[in-house]
Formats: C-alpha cells, structure tokens, sequence
C-alpha cells in the first residue's frame, strides 16, 4: 500500500513538473503584444511593426507625430500624409526602428 502511495506521489511531481512550463508558455502567449496594439511583420529589409492609436500632437512641418499612448513616429519625406489627417485621427502606421526612432513606411487615416 505505502508503495502505491509513492508511486501515486511520484506520478503526481513529475505531471507537476511537466506541465509548468507549458504553463509559462501559455502565458506569454497569451500577454501577446504591449497595450498600444503594436505588431511586428517581417518586412524586405528591417523587422516592420505596427501601430494604431489616436494622434494626440501633429508637429506643424507635418514629419513627427505623436500618439495618445506616448508613441513618437518620424515621417519621412517619402511617405505622404493623407488627407484629412489631425490631432485626433485615429491612424494605423506600419513603421521601422532606425536609429532609435520610429520611422514611419505607410501610414492611413482610420475610420473610429
């Protein structure tokens, strides 16, 4: 009887120990990606990711934006501002890290 005990016990540890780090797996997997609804997707060159959220401050010159989770995007000249864009648009940019900024590749004008 003791040994069935053990044998019980022993079973019981090692399903413990087995399951654990699936446990942390799902996890993680279920954390998914930061609040802000930021992805990353695989582009030609850098990893691109993804951003939607409100404009929260459009700098005058039209080339940095500010987003109302904190997110700055730098527009360069090649990528064209589509109409209608304010503070307050909601907006999905697509953009990729270079040196340090958040250099915006296509961006448009959401509807809420």
């Amino acid at each position: 009887m003791k040994m069935h005990k053990s044998l019980r016990m022993s079973l019981f540890v090692a399903a413990m120990a087995a399951a654990l780090p699936l446990a942390w797996a799902l996890d993680v997997h279920a954390q998914g990606a930061p609040q802000g609804s930021q992805q990353m997707t695989p582009g030609a060159g850098a990893m691109q990711h993804e951003v939607r959220g409100m404009i929260k401050d459009l700098d005058p010159s039209g080339r940095m934006l500010t987003l109302d989770d904190g997110t700055q995007l730098t527009i360069p000249p090649s990528v064209q501002l589509p109409g209608g864009i304010k503070e307050g648009s909601i907006v999905k940019a697509s953009f990729e890290e270079r040196a340090g900024e958040k250099v915006v590749t296509s961006l448009e004008v959401q509807t809420p």
